[in-house]
């Protein structure tokens, strides 16, 4: 049983060791952000089996991606669990490790690369650039119970030399910006906000946290969206920002 990162969604991103993984799967469990690309090395007579968690849409419930692990593994299979990004940063990876180790089933963890990190390379930026941040955050924007987690260290967020990235924040932007603006942050932080990152239909745009609500209009609401918040936003290192900001560059 091995849990692989698919990463952003193109293919050549993949580690050598998700690829062997994929390309010798009897069953693969992908989530629904996992790109076709991707599902495309599986070989032909392994069963992909759909099991992704969408916001507002029917989703496949945990039990029941516990349940299909653990059935296909008891069968002497070799499955895959395709994750997005990296299993371990808010993949549930804990979760499904732990469940299958009370099963007596072993599991590996493959890494793969967040969208954090893609993000910042589509941005051409460091997220720990010595001049501008001294910390990373990667935050949670979506709770269980569906709204903006309120265990959040808002001022923490706040500090200028933190860069925070933001996973599944895109429906509470406005919310989000107007907390760190009541707390001292300026609104004219520098913010990234990138969508189907490293996948043909890429887009990123940078504009300034007051901006953030508006910014947002422009993006196809169905794409997954990430959010990046400070400084190391604001200047341009590569030439794919210029190619798809609508923005003003930023200081």
């Amino acid at each position: 049983m091995t849990l692989v990162g698919a990463g952003p969604g193109d293919p050549e991103l993949l580690t050598v060791k998700a690829v062997r993984a994929i390309e010798s799967a009897d069953v693969i469990l992908f989530d629904a952000l996992v790109s076709d690309a991707v599902l495309e090395l599986a070989p032909r007579h392994a069963e992909l089996i759909c099991v992704g968690k969408r916001g507002g849409r029917p989703s496949c419930r945990q039990d029941d991606i516990n349940r299909l692990m653990l059935e296909h593994a008891s069968a002497g299979k070799h499955v895959v669990r395709l994750k997005s990004g990296d299993p371990a940063i808010f993949g549930r990876a804990g979760e499904e490790m732990s469940y299958l180790a009370s099963a007596g089933v072993d599991a590996q963890i493959v890494p793969g690369i967040t969208a954090g990190s893609a993000m910042a390379a589509a941005f051409g930026i460091s997220l720990t650039h010595r001049d501008h941040a001294k910390s990373v955050r990667f935050v949670t924007g979506h709770s269980k119970n569906g709204g903006l987690p309120e265990a959040i260290d808002w001022q923490a967020i706040a500090d200028p030399s933190t860069t925070t990235v933001f996973y599944m924040g895109a429906p509470f932007a406005g919310e989000i910006a107007a907390r760190l603006m009541a707390i001292g942050m300026s609104g004219d932080t520098p913010v990234g906000i990138a969508s189907a990152l490293s996948r043909s239909n890429e887009k990123i745009v940078r504009c300034k946290l007051a901006e953030l609500s508006d910014a947002l209009d422009g993006f196809d609401r169905r794409e997954p969206l990430i959010l990046g918040i400070g400084q190391v936003y604001s200047r341009v290192f590569a030439a794919p920002l210029i190619r798809n900001d609508a923005y003003a560059m930023i200081g």
